[in-house]
């Protein structure tokens, strides 16, 4: 009796393992409501959200809607609480209809997308929106994702000084050299032809008409000083967060596009 007992308590225990890693796993990384992406587009999008999700063990998800009813935040937050995604993840929404968007993190993705770098993540991704690219918006979402977390594991997360420096392809850089010293010749050469009839003097008297200056008399006279010293303010950085409908803690921002 007591190892039938036994054997039917670890059946449900795994039963209800598999249910909740089932609901995980059923848990669509792209919504795409508005229609904003092609068939392939969606395709491509869904397989690198479910690969990055998966090298970093929490889920990066995009969601499209239009005519939203609710705040962009409060959708953001509802939908990533009540869909069976992780404790940990980043959620992209895009409301394609106002033309807002909003990020909602939870668990690490609140450590890993600080205040700071989410305004340095929204300004690589938002001009492909304004432009109506969201197929590479949502790319670069997702690389970013994998970029900041992988940051912030290593002890630094990306915050205020200490944000992604931008690069410059290397054929770019002698390119540059090249038309910079162009230009400072022509320059140069231009300020030498207007310098033609200038000939070097002696001492600076030659360059005084006579009886044009007369200093009789000169003083200095020290007034006053005034030293005022104000305090730099300081930026903690981190992340800012606030509680969902559900009660859940969020971090993350949005704005217009």
């Amino acid at each position: 009796m007591k190892k039938r007992f036994l054997s039917a308590f670890f059946a449900a225990v795994i039963f209800a393992v598999c249910s909740v890693c089932a609901s995980a796993a059923d848990s669509e990384r792209l919504c795409d409501f508005a229609g904003a992406l092609s068939a392939g587009e969606a395709e491509e999008i869904s397989a690198k959200l479910d690969s990055v999700s998966d090298e970093l063990g929490m889920d990066i998800v995009v969601v499209t809607d239009s005519d939203i009813e609710e705040s962009p935040v409060a959708y953001a937050d509802d939908f990533y609480d009540y869909n069976g995604y992780r404790g940990d993840g980043i959620l992209l929404f895009v409301d394609i209809s106002g033309r807002d968007w909003h990020i909602s993190t939870k668990g690490y993705g609140i450590t890993a997308v600080t205040d700071a770098g989410l305004e340095y993540m929204s300004e690589q991704f938002k001009p492909y929106l304004s432009e109506g690219d969201y197929y590479k918006a949502f790319g670069v979402f997702a690389d970013l994702c994998v970029d900041f977390v992988d940051q912030a594991r290593s002890g630094r997360p990306y915050d205020s000084g200490n944000l992604p420096k931008g690069s410059v392809p290397p054929v770019l850089i002698p390119i540059a050299i090249g038309v910079g010293a162009v230009i400072a010749l022509i320059i140069c050469l231009v300020w030498r032809a207007q310098l033609k009839s200038v000939r070097a003097r002696s001492s600076a008297v030659d360059y005084v008409r006579s009886g044009s200056f007369n200093v009789t008399r000169s003083r200095d006279i020290f007034l006053y000083s005034k030293l005022e010293r104000r305090e730099k303010p300081k930026d903690d950085g981190g992340s800012s967060t606030h509680a969902s409908s559900s009660g859940s803690e969020h971090g993350g921002g949005g704005g217009s596009f």
